[in-house]
């Protein structure tokens, strides 16, 4: 039901109620102006009937018929002269006054009542005196005509002028809603014109808040989908690169150990057979030649380790924790003088090679800035896999390396020197958080965290 139609109808039932209460008051006043003309009239007649009794007793029966007949109709009252066998002798004659004109029973009955019909008794007869209030209702009824009519008319102009004037008012609701269903379909930028009246005026300013609201909502909205997007574009990019990287490692890994190492064991095997030829005969070529066996040696030994460094050997075999432990254990040897620590939690080994490879290479990098750079004397490392507590979220790998070597005095790194661009790129591919903050009471802690399926 529209807001049209419900105000039209409470408008039309509080004009009924007051159509009504004014009927119902003016049938109350005709009942009671047809009470007391009954009560009034019939006193009378009942005062002026009952000095019958003198002309009874000069002129008898016959001189009270007499009586009756020129007295005629008294008000509202009819009278009825019965003998003593009870047959009617004289009836008083109809009014004149509208004659043969009634009101409706159902009116009669509501504004008369029936009053009981005096008597008054003769010696040899009974006189009878019955109030009629046919001619009082029927004033009432034709008062109440006029009455009617014009409330009837007053009703049916009324609802019309009602009916046109609300629908008049209404124009702005309907504007306010047309302007709400283009907002329902998206049309964002739909505003309203000022509009007449007060409230009016207020609604369609309230609603062009609302309509910049949202807007500027769903802008923001598109603007932070369009960021997440080219986040996500960004971080499986990023991904994609460290893991061409790693491939290009593993292949410079393969190319080092196959190429290069057997051009080292050749020029080793030409050093090794000059030398036994010059033994005893030539000093000066076999000095060279040892010489040339300690240089192969050590560019072996180099190019061993420069492998280990693009593609752990550990860390395809064993797996993450394995490789972990023998980079420290690698770097305890080669710096006695500092005291690492290391300590994994959880199942580590669900690490993807891409999870297993970007902890690796942020724990390589960190280790290495904190003997170049930082001058550590302790480096404590954990690595973490802890396990969700709710199903349908996924486990956190955390790592975390804290030294307690010099710090950022200057409270700004130099991305190139410590290799914090690369660190924070591998852990922003794989959709996690990076922090780095100064460790009391001196020292630098570094956090990466991320999420493993």
């Amino acid at each position: 039901m529209s807001l049209r139609l419900q105000l039209n109808l409470i408008i039309t039932a509080l004009m009924g109620v007051f159509a009504a209460l004014l009927i119902t008051l003016q049938i109350q006043n005709t009942r009671s102006s047809v009470h007391d003309e009954i009560v009034g009239s019939n006193a009378v007649a009942v005062q002026l009937l009952s000095r019958l009794g003198w002309i009874y007793e000069r002129e008898g029966l016959a001189g009270i018929e007499s009586f009756l007949e020129s007295l005629g109709r008294i008000r509202a009252n009819e009278i009825t002269l019965y003998s003593a066998e009870g047959a009617p002798l004289y009836h008083s004659p109809p009014s004149t006054y509208k004659a043969g004109r009634y009101a409706p029973a159902f009116y009669a009955n509501w504004v008369s009542e029936d009053l009981p019909a005096k008597t008054i008794h003769l010696p040899t007869a009974t006189l009878v005196l019955k109030a009629d209030p046919s001619r009082a209702v029927l004033d009432g009824w034709e008062d109440l005509q006029p009455l009617l009519l014009t409330g009837l008319a007053g009703f049916l102009i009324g609802n019309f002028l009602v009916f046109a004037l609300v629908g008049h008012a209404l124009v702005p609701l309907e504007k306010l809603k047309t302007a709400l269903h283009q907002m329902e379909l998206g049309a964002y930028q739909t505003r309203l014109p000022e509009l007449k009246g007060l409230e009016a005026r207020r609604m369609g300013q309230a609603f062009n808040r609302m309509a910049q609201a949202v807007a500027e909502k769903n802008e923001a909205q598109l603007s932070a989908q369009a960021a997440r997007q080219a986040l996500a574009e960004n971080r499986e990019l990023a991904q994609w690169v460290h893991h061409r990287v790693e491939e290009e490692r593993s292949a410079i890994a393969r190319e080092l150990h196959d190429e290069l190492g057997q051009q080292i064991t050749a020029i080793k095997s030409v050093g090794t057979s000059i030398a036994r030829r010059a033994e005893g005969v030539d000093p000066k070529t076999l000095e060279l030649a040892h010489w040339l066996v300690a240089c192969s040696d050590d560019i072996y030994g180099g190019m061993h380790r420069l492998i280990a460094r693009l593609n752990p050997p550990a860390l395809e075999e064993f797996g993450f924790a394995e490789a972990l432990a023998d980079l420290v254990d690698d770097w305890r040897l080669r710096q006695t003088e500092v005291r690492i620590e290391l300590e994994t939690k959880g199942d580590l080994s669900r690490l993807n090679s891409d999870h297993a490879h970007a902890a690796y290479r942020i724990a390589q990098e960190a280790l290495n800035n904190a003997f170049k750079h930082a001058q550590a004397k302790h480096i404590r490392i954990e690595a973490t896999l802890q396990a969700s507590l709710n199903p349908e979220q996924a486990d956190t790998f955390k790592l975390s390396i804290t030294d307690d070597g010099v710090g950022r005095q200057d409270k700004a790194i130099d991305p190139s020197r410590w290799g914090i661009k690369g660190m924070q790129e591998r852990v922003q591919a794989l959709g996690g958080h990076w922090a780095l903050h100064d460790h009391e009471p001196q020292g630098l802690t570094l956090v990466a965290m991320w999420e493993v399926a």
